[in-house]
């Protein structure tokens, strides 16, 4: 299928990584080595950055945290809690290591990414209660941490926007932590696999119909995705009622198989009396922001920092 995607962009198709989750091992590996490669080249300058480790859920291993907090900045400073993408399968806090230092620097917030369980080893529940876990662990020390609970944003894209999404749900549901701010860039929210885009966008670069239909299988287990037993917290489109749910902002990109459910989830926010920014980026596809000279890549990352600062403010 042809794609009238931005001229820039366009041209760094050929240079984009392969990623074929079909070849799992052979993908985390040069998702791995990608990341490794970026952030070579990322200027820490100003932020320091570490790492705890937190208890995870009941009768689970511990969770690490990788901290970013922004250096001479008087406290308590605002919260953003960071979940990794990479299509549940995928992934870990490196893979978010750049905007991770950016945001902590341009927003001047203390940015915490949570090392999740992937599945298929660790199908849902299991990353999802780590996400959890870790953001119930923060909100409860965030005096100790130099932060600021009541100005606790959850984060994330592509998958981890969508676990981030899940994670409001379970906040609002338990009685946990009061969030702010959801901020969903390209989430993955939909198990069913039956949007417009997702039908039609089978051979985009990166994430593709085929590759979501993996993603799914392994989260959830072969079988499973599309039935009734697919509970809202693995796919958030799914739920009834969102009302209650914070203030939120979605982007999607125009040619990425998961830009209709993104665009619903919005739709259905706004239904639910729940302030919701939704913004489409045109020519764009699912992780496009990689290119990131493209000068739609520099107003998506600008834009990012914009939206955290002004609902951490």
């Amino acid at each position: 299928m042809t794609y009238a995607y931005d001229p820039e962009l366009a041209a760094a198709i050929p240079m984009m990584p392969r990623a074929d989750v079909s070849d799992l091992p052979g993908a985390r590996a040069e998702m791995a080595a990608g990341v490794a490669a970026a952030n070579a080249d990322v200027d820490t300058t100003g932020v320091e950055v570490g790492r705890i480790t937190v208890p995870g859920p009941e009768g689970a291993p511990d969770v690490v945290l990788h901290t970013y907090r922004p250096e001479g900045v008087e406290g308590p400073l605002p919260l953003i809690y960071d979940i990794h993408g990479g299509g549940f399968i995928m992934g870990s806090p490196e893979l978010e290591h750049g905007p991770n230092v950016t945001y902590a620097r341009e927003v001047g917030a203390l940015v915490v990414s949570v090392d999740y369980r992937l599945a298929p080893e660790h199908p849902f529940p299991a990353g999802l209660e780590d996400c959890y876990a870790g953001l119930v662990w923060v909100a409860a020390n965030a005096a100790e941490l130099g932060a600021d609970p009541d100005r606790l944003a959850v984060h994330g894209w592509s998958a981890g926007a969508g676990l981030a999404a899940a994670v409001a749900l379970l906040a609002r549901d338990r009685g946990g932590p009061a969030i702010r701010f959801q901020f969903l860039g390209i989430p993955e929210l939909d198990d069913r696999l039956d949007t417009p885009s997702m039908r039609a966008f089978t051979d985009t670069p990166l994430w593709n119909r085929p590759n979501a239909i993996i993603s799914w299988d392994s989260y959830l287990g072969a079988g499973v995705p599309g039935t009734d037993e697919v509970s809202p917290y693995a796919a958030p489109v799914r739920a009834k009622d969102l009302t209650g749910l914070p203030p939120t902002y979605v982007s999607v990109a125009h040619f990425d198989p998961l830009r209709d459910e993104g665009i619903d989830y919005a739709r259905a926010l706004l239904e639910a009396g729940v302030s919701c920014e939704l913004h489409l980026f045109p020519g764009t596809f699912h992780g496009s922001s990689l290119v990131s000279y493209a000068e739609i890549s520099q107003r998506e990352a600008a834009e990012a920092v914009a939206v955290l600062r002004r609902a951490l403010r």
